[in-house]
């Protein structure tokens, strides 16, 4: 079994870095303030004052999710140093997966269970959940990233997201046909846990008051699918509306990575409603976070199927293509569908004729 250490360090444990980060985290006015209680107005009950929780923050997985076997110091700080959409080490991996953060949850036991067939894997599978098109982008630039003040270059083997963006990149060579798909998710809408704005569908999300965090239709290819969904629910008005209206007065926040983003700004109490695939509401639910989901209907919902393929002069071709078979066995889907996700028909069975 792999160690789970994590260091996240104990406010107890702070001493003077603690006092630092608090007032960074608080604002200048922060000292000023201490006799009322951050802010708050004078008489509000200590209980109500608002408090640093280092577990709203990612990565949420505390180290399940690094396929790495030797990780030396683990030193892992929310909110200040994390990198929660990179998994495992780049020194000298022997498979590097490109995909889509919609199932960053999911990659640790899809990692475990796809090193139990292939041991000789074990602990060379390096991994990002970047949005796709943030990781084509990265692609573009040879595989090289800067995050913070850390700069580093890996070049994937396998790169998995929507099959139409998947498709896309075949045609214009930047991947190896074929397009394998494998699972399919639908949209909901994430909330607060108890529902506190009474959102009960995607017409709520156009009220006036209604804080929104969406993604970036700039980063997130998600938010193609929102646009069409909001379309489908209240017409170009409701899609105006959300992603115009609203971006322009401030209750729409776009968000860079909106599996990360969205959750935490609800937490944090900057937005009332976010449109996510469901399985990322699912995900939040079941590790206990205050995370709720409205479910939109089938009429004005979309699905997403998504899909990978190997990566035109991949380092590693035959460790891909063992991973894209992977992604359609009977163990990947069973992980999968803990989360909502539903298995795609093959190409062979979607053009195959009805009887």
């Amino acid at each position: 079994m792999r160690p789970t250490t994590r260091a996240w360090l104990h406010p107890a444990q702070w001493g003077a870095f603690g006092l630092l980060f608090l007032l960074g985290f608080l604002g200048p006015g922060a000292a000023q303030a201490a006799d009322s209680g951050w802010n708050a107005p004078t008489g509000v009950p200590v209980s109500e004052i608002p408090r640093y929780q280092g577990h709203m923050f990612p990565p949420w997985t505390h180290g399940l999710n690094n396929p790495a076997v030797e990780r030396g110091l683990a030193f892992t700080v929310p909110q200040v140093d994390d990198l929660a959409d990179f998994h495992g080490s780049i020194d000298d991996p022997a498979l590097v997966i490109f995909v889509g953060g919609n199932y960053y949850f999911a990659m640790g036991p899809l990692v475990l269970a796809f090193e139990h067939d292939y041991p000789q894997l074990t602990g060379r599978i390096y991994y990002e959940t970047l949005p796709p098109g943030i990781l084509i982008e990265q692609m573009e630039h040879g595989g090289t990233i800067s995050v913070g003040n850390m700069t580093w270059t890996v070049k994937p083997d396998v790169y998995a997201a929507g099959l139409k963006k998947v498709d896309y990149y075949i045609a214009h060579r930047m991947l190896r046909g074929p397009a394998v798909p494998y699972v399919t998710n639908d949209l909901t809408i994430m909330v607060p846990k108890g529902n506190p704005a009474h959102i009960t569908g995607l017409k709520d999300l156009g009220e006036p008051g209604v804080r929104l965090s969406m993604p970036n239709p700039a980063w997130e290819g998600v938010a193609r699918q929102i646009k069409l969904a909001l379309a489908k629910a209240g017409g170009e008005t409701l899609e105006h509306t959300v992603y115009v209206s609203k971006v322009a007065d401030g209750q729409t926040l776009l968000t860079h990575i909106h599996h990360r983003q969205t959750p935490l700004f609800l937490m944090e109490g900057l937005a009332d409603a976010g449109v996510t695939w469901k399985s990322e509401a699912i995900f939040q639910e079941q590790i206990g976070h205050p995370i709720s989901h409205v479910d939109i209907p089938r009429a004005d919902n979309v699905t997403a199927v998504y899909a990978a393929a190997v990566v035109r002069g991949a380092a590693h071709p035959k460790a891909a293509r063992a991973w894209i078979r992977f992604l359609r066995s009977p163990a990947a889907l069973r992980i999968f569908e803990r989360y909502g996700f539903k298995p795609a028909a093959s190409r062979h069975e979607a053009h195959r004729p009805t009887p």
